[in-house]
């Protein structure tokens, strides 16, 4: 028997009012080369055909056998809430978080399955992706690319370095990803300022591993209405200028006290928790003066904080900017 055969795999997937595209990414959920052991198909109050076709994809199912659970909330939640409700009502071993709108790879869940039966200290796993248009024809591009995610980067994943990265920036994004049921108990109830993908993966890195497919194993529709989506950062955009910077790093204060909190009682991942909360305030609290800011981003990057925890110059150029 194959090892992977004796993991039981559950899909998570949330719709709103996404009848536009279900249709293709249930298609593709149905054409797997390993089976998908349970389906939890939750839709968030959607007015359009999102349900039925929900319905009539679960019927499908469960002529073939498949357990499936049917879900629908009578308002929208909001899709952190939404993917937290219907994340619980998986029973399986892995589960794979899916969104409304992608075409997942054929391979992908054979792939990820083999990789969690080959490794019980992997608790998160996620992967590259092919960016296509609203039509499903390619940009050119990975979301790896869009992301700019360095080999240095990939190289630290694979070794089991995760939370280094992590703490650093999300490179994880939810509909690449799959996890062990065990870091729902961990990072349930999810933090109010990150979302689902990036804080469930943060999360697990504290406590085992969390490594990447380098291959995209979905095509990630780009269409303008996606919840996230990866859009690239123009070399503008880059050094701080149209992004409001102050908004932002206000939202990293609150995510790092988040993090704080569930971090105090692991004295392996609290100091760099700290270390980087701090970095956070430090960037968050520049002074108003040109000159008092040039000594305040400077002591910073004496510090190493911007390189540790940013990407460096490039951030200490954004903070010097002063523009939100």
């Amino acid at each position: 028997m194959n090892a992977s055969s004796t993991l039981r795999c559950a899909v998570v997937l949330c719709s709103w009012n996404g009848e536009r595209y279900l249709p293709q990414q249930l298609a593709s959920l149905g054409a797997q080369t390993r089976r998908i052991d349970q389906y939890v198909l939750s839709d968030d109050g959607s007015t359009d055909g999102s349900w039925s076709l929900l319905q009539s994809f679960a019927e499908e199912q469960r002529a073939k056998g498949v357990d499936v659970v049917l879900h629908r909330n009578p308002q929208p939640s909001g899709y952190i809430h939404h993917f937290e409700q219907a994340l619980a009502r998986a029973d399986a071993d892995v589960l794979f978080t899916c969104d409304q709108d992608d075409i997942w790879h054929p391979e992908k869940a054979a792939t990820m399955m083999t990789a969690f039966a080959a490794d019980p200290s992997l608790l998160v796993l996620h992967s590259d992706a092919r960016l296509v248009d609203g039509a499903g024809a390619p940009h050119g591009r990975s979301l790896f690319d869009v992301l700019e995610v360095t080999s240095k980067e990939l190289a630290a994943m694979h070794r089991g370095d995760a939370f280094d990265v992590l703490l650093r920036r999300n490179i994880v994004t939810g509909a690449t990803m799959a996890l062990r049921r065990e870091v729902l108990a961990l990072a349930t109830p999810f933090a109010a300022h990150w979302a689902h993908d990036e804080w469930m993966a943060m999360i697990a890195s504290m406590h085992g591993r969390v490594d990447t497919i380098e291959t995209p194993l979905i095509d990630y529709r780009q269409h303008g209405g996606n919840q996230i989506g990866a859009t690239e950062k123009s070399p503008l955009q880059q050094i701080g200028i149209g992004v409001s910077r102050r908004a932002y790093q206000e939202r990293q204060v609150l995510r790092m006290r988040e993090l704080e909190q569930r971090a105090a009682s692991m004295p392996m991942t609290r100091k760099a928790v700290a270390d980087r909360s701090r970095h956070a305030v430090a960037r968050a609290d520049l002074p108003a003066s040109p000159f008092a800011r040039i000594a305040h981003v400077g002591r910073e990057l004496l510090r190493g904080g911007y390189h540790r925890f940013g990407s460096g110059l490039r951030s200490a150029l954004a903070d010097l900017s002063g523009l939100d």
